[in-house]
């Protein structure tokens, strides 16, 4: 109980590190979907967006992970910060020249021939994100919590702020010039032929700003490239670039081939709308990234205690049912929750339940996979991710024409779902947990029955009738969780204060 305490401890530290900058980076969504009501403007920035997370994985290939093992287990962390820091400089330098050189040409294949500086901004923020990762790992192995979040919360504020800048001030002097023919500095500032693309400038300038306050994480030790660790770390980390790319296109590749598997024209407009609607699932999204900030430093550094894996079978417990909370109260507020998107996206509200149970699948599978990592049979992970990647391209592919952004849905719900099922097997081999598998499930199925229940009466009642009876549904979610689980929570804390009295 007392390392699960400090978990949740690190948990809320990083989540609001986590929430607050994730809040107001989501916040965009509104603001550029009420802005640009045609789909296809925020199709732009989805699938720009999607190349920059998958490219993202190239640029670190898993040395954020290595730096961590390696780095939990060595008495020298500078050699192997030292070390993977400049794996990172020299690699970040040489694939960011590259791609520039070449960036006409990647202009043409991802169809922005009209926007080269689209695709340069595009490669300097995924320059910029590589550079920046090594240093706030190190934040968080060395519980910097609050200079991480001071940093992390830094960046999104600027790049908020740039936003709102351009999209609301310089937008509307620009559209109020044309109307009464007298134009302002601000009016000069705004392109219309860039359009959607100074979120991209925003992104960029934000990342700069980061880089500069970091700036102390790249100075104060000596700059040492031990040859032999490094292959140690590239040989644990490469197993994790597979595993990243393969994640990366269970993640967002469908928001890259939905483009060219719908007939000319459509795709950029039900991209659009299907990456408006995946970030409906925020709550989700925010609580999972906050744990695992704080879950792989922890796991790491509890490895050694002799309760860790009784430890890590109650963490995966607690996941699951605060998830399965998630998923319900945000399934039973859809009727307010789905004005964080404006009119022309809502037709695709429908795969938000289905998303959200895909990144519960998403979440549980991280902490199972906890396993490979410790026990350093990375491998394994490359061949989960693989065929959870197999499972996407193949829905997707066949799918994709006939149901558009509805199978690329199910492909994740799919995909994380066989992902989750493997890791759990594989772990019983090699890293044996005893998971209160009943107990989850339990909870988890509560959650969607009382879900169902809600689709009884859908649209049948008036709508404030209908919010009532989705809450009172959610508060015997609630209830029950008191009922049962809360009793277990009190004996467990007072057997820990029982412990350290002995």
């Amino acid at each position: 109980m007392s390392a699960l305490k400090k978990l949740a401890g690190q948990t809320a530290i990083y989540g609001l590190s986590t929430i607050l900058p994730r809040f107001l980076n989501y916040l965009l969504t509104p603001l550029l979907t009420y802005i640009f009501q045609k789909p296809v403007d925020f199709g732009i920035n989805t699938k720009m967006y999607a190349y920059i997370s998958f490219i993202n994985i190239i640029f670190t290939y898993g040395m954020e992970t290595a730096f961590f093992n390696f780095a939990s287990k060595s008495e020298n962390k500078n050699a192997v910060y030292s070390t993977g820091l400049i794996s990172i400089l020299v690699s970040t330098a040489s694939l960011s020249l590259l791609l520039l050189v070449f960036s006409p040409k990647l202009a043409a294949l991802t169809d922005f021939e009209d926007h080269l500086n689209y695709i340069v901004w595009s490669i300097l923020i995924i320059a910029t994100d590589a550079l920046m990762a090594i240093p706030f790992a190190r934040l968080r192995l060395n519980q910097q919590a609050k200079r991480f979040a001071f940093i992390k919360i830094v960046n999104v504020v600027v790049n908020v702020s740039l936003n709102v800048f351009y999209f609301v001030i310089c937008k509307n002097a620009y559209d109020e010039s044309i109307l009464t023919g007298v134009s302002s500095f601000t009016a000069t500032l705004y392109n219309p032929e860039i359009g959607i693309g100074y979120a991209f400038l925003a992104n960029l300038v934000a990342n700069l700003v980061a880089l500069l306050l970091l700036a102390k994480e790249f100075t104060g030790f000596p700059y040492r490239f031990d040859k032999e660790l490094w292959r140690k770390m590239i040989k644990y980390a490469l197993p994790l670039l597979i595993v990243g790319l393969a994640g990366m296109v269970n993640e967002t590749f469908d928001r890259i081939i939905l483009d060219y598997l719908l007939p000319k024209g459509e795709g950029l407009e039900q991209i659009g709308i299907y990456g408006a609607c995946y970030k409906i699932a925020i709550l989700m999204t925010i609580f999972i990234q906050a744990f695992r900030y704080a879950a792989e430093p922890f796991f790491f550094g509890n490895e050694q205690q002799a309760d860790s894996k009784k430890t890590n079978a109650l963490i995966l417990k607690y996941f699951v049912i605060g998830c399965s909370m998630i998923f319900l109260g945000t399934m039973m507020n859809m009727s307010w929750v789905q004005n964080f998107v404006s009119e022309p996206y809502r037709v695709g509200v429908h795969v938000v339940p289905i998303l959200l149970l895909a990144n519960l699948f998403l979440g549980v599978y991280f902490n199972l996979s906890i396993w490979y990592k410790l026990t350093g049979q990375t491998r394994y992970g490359a061949f989960i991710t693989i065929i959870g990647a197999v499972v996407t391209l193949g829905i997707n592919f066949i799918f994709i024409p006939k149901f558009s952004y509805t199978a690329s849905a199910w492909a994740t719900f799919f995909s994380y779902g066989i992902m989750m099922v493997l890791s759990y097997y594989l772990g019983k081999k090699y890293y044996p947990v005893k998971y209160n598998v009943r107990n989850m499930l339990f909870f988890f199925a509560i959650a969607v029955f009382l879900y169902f229940i809600s689709l009884l009466y859908k649209d049948r009642l008036n709508p404030a009738a209908e919010l009532v009876l989705n809450n009172i549904l959610f508060l015997v979610y609630c209830f029950i969780f008191y009922k049962f689980e809360l009793p277990n929570l009190v004996r467990n804390k007072l057997k820990t204060n029982a412990g350290k009295t002995g």
